[in-house]
């Protein structure tokens, strides 16, 4: 449905996407992951037809977007990372005002309104002034205004950002039954929204593409290495513990006290027994020790902790 194509965007001397391709099937519900200055939102943009490439293309159905840019902007909904609403307009007349915008006849908006409201649950809102409204409900208000002209394509940027725990969950749910009748890309910092709502990843690093594929596969890939997480206290904990065979890295940090080490090593060598002897033999207080599992955020760290922020 959706296919970016060797696109490159520049502001400036900052490159904030750089040879970019990767596709979106009808019907998927796509992750769209990456550190703060990955490229994220610009790509989006240029998905979306508000920014164009300086270099490369993105593609609606086989077709240029800016060679089309009405009809495919009447087939995509977009809700952005900073959701601008009106605060003194009330619910249902902040939705009238976009079904307005978007050239909708009377009937067209009378139905798309009432399905919108239906599916993000606004009944309750829906006369009240937006400025009243709740984080979590106007999250809901700009999904929304994002899905009542019916679109193919829905792009969401962040759309939990701000939220508490109780109100991710419940944009989640949302955000997923969305994505029944849509084909969804969803850009999010929350590695645990990313596997529980989405079906495929892209991963972006510094502007390009750092992984792509299924959430199992790229779970996969990162059960390959694992992390064990040591906090002890005694004479050579960080040196001592670097030194044990199939331990590839290691960074530690001081604690109270205590030295917090971080060791990692492949998935076959299986360490614990090791480090306990180790701290039984060299008289150290072992605080903690665990092996963490195989994880979205483990592959996401991996692929990304030596990132330096250049673009949105």
């Amino acid at each position: 449905m959706i296919k970016v194509e060797g696109v490159t965007k520049r502001y400036g001397d900052v490159v904030a996407v750089d040879d970019l391709t990767f596709e979106v099937a009808r019907g998927e519900v796509v992750g769209f992951l990456g550190p703060n200055g990955a490229g994220k939102t610009t790509t989006m943009r240029m998905i979306t037809g508000t920014l164009q490439p300086d270099v490369g293309a993105v593609h609606f159905d086989g077709v240029p977007i800016d060679e089309g840019l009405t009809e495919a902007k009447r087939r995509i909904g977009y809700l952005p990372e900073a959701n601008p609403l009106y605060d003194e307009l009330l619910v249902s007349e902040y939705l009238d005002y976009v079904a307005e915008l978007r050239g909708l006849s009377d009937a067209e908006t009378r139905s798309g309104v009432a399905d919108a409201v239906d599916e993000t649950d606004l009944a309750s809102v829906f006369y009240r002034p937006i400025g009243e409204c709740s984080k979590g409900y106007r999250q809901r208000i700009g999904l929304a205004g994002a899905i009542l002209h019916r679109p193919e394509l829905l792009i969401l940027d962040e759309p939990t950002e701000g939220l508490d725990p109780n109100q991710r969950v419940e944009i989640r749910r949302l955000v997923s039954s969305l994505g029944r009748e849509r084909t969804v890309l969803l850009s999010t910092h929350v590695m645990q929204e990313a596997e529980a709502t989405c079906s495929r990843l892209v991963i972006l690093r510094q502007g390009r593409l750092a992984a792509e594929g299924r959430v199992g596969d790229l779970v996969s890939q990162a059960a390959g290495h694992v992390r064990y997480i040591v906090e002890a206290e005694g004479e050579g904990v960080a040196d001592g513990l670097a030194a044990l065979g199939g331990v590839s890295g290691h960074t530690s940090e001081s604690i109270d006290g205590r030295v917090r080490v971080v060791l990692e090593s492949s998935a076959k060598d299986e360490l614990r027994p090791e480090i306990f002897a180790m701290a039984r033999d060299r008289g150290w207080t072992l605080w903690e020790l665990h092996r963490e599992r195989a994880s979205l955020e483990q592959l996401f760290r991996d692929l990304t902790a030596d990132d330096v922020e250049v673009g949105s």
